[in-house]
């Protein structure tokens, strides 16, 4: 059917200067729009400055997948488990979905840390 789509619509507003360079980036890439924009987002590294809020989602986050973690260990303990595949499949997939974020996140980090091991190098010499 005509103007049903299946997939949802991410948006954003960028400022004039900033569009005009996103479109340049477009022109140069020969991508479509959207395939230019789905592999930014993916690929593209972010430096993410650490906020308490930002480490506090995380925590969150990772003590929900702790308990769903717990509650299927328990399950598969009893004698008669419930346990479907389809629940440890869909486990898996928050956890890979959730770790490649925190990785990529720490990724645009990653000079911070380099600095720290070379200043940690220069103590030791």
């Amino acid at each position: 059917m005509p103007g049903i789509h299946k997939n949802s619509t991410v948006s954003f507003r960028p400022g004039p200067l900033e569009r005009n360079l996103i479109e340049a980036k477009i022109a140069a890439s020969g991508m479509s729009k959207n395939d230019f924009y789905v592999r930014s987002c993916i690929y593209n590294r972010v430096c993410v400055v650490g906020k308490k809020e930002h480490i506090d989602r995380l925590i969150a986050e990772l003590q929900r997948l702790q308990k769903e973690t717990q509650r299927l260990y328990d399950e598969m303990k009893t004698k008669n488990p419930r346990l479907m595949p389809e629940d440890i499949r869909a486990l898996h997939e928050e956890y890979t979905i959730f770790l490649k974020a925190v990785l990529w996140m720490l990724s645009g980090a990653d000079y911070l840390m380099k600095e720290d091991r070379r200043h940690e190098e220069r103590k030791q010499e």
